[in-house]
């Protein structure tokens, strides 16, 4: 999982005809994968709301959306 966060998030430019590579920050590539990660369970946590209650949970739905987000943000911001 680790290998395919830190790709997506690594940056590469052309200076003077080289091609640099900028690896993220760990720091970064740890706190997108607690990110994912805990969408995951929330995901997973309104699915098994919805079975047993049978109802939808707006609060769950607006912390999955909200991470969502951020990571998304994340991705586009460090591509930049």
């Amino acid at each position: 999982m680790n290998d395919w966060i830190k790709h997506a998030l690594t940056r590469k430019r052309i200076q003077r005809g080289r091609v640099i590579i900028d690896e993220p920050n760990e720091k970064l590539v740890l706190g997108v994968k607690f990110a994912v990660g805990m969408t995951l369970c929330l995901s997973v946590l309104e699915v098994a709301h919805m079975a047993f209650l049978g109802t939808w949970n707006s609060e769950v739905f607006a912390a999955i959306t909200g991470l969502s987000g951020t990571i998304t943000g994340i991705f586009v911001g460090q591509k930049a």
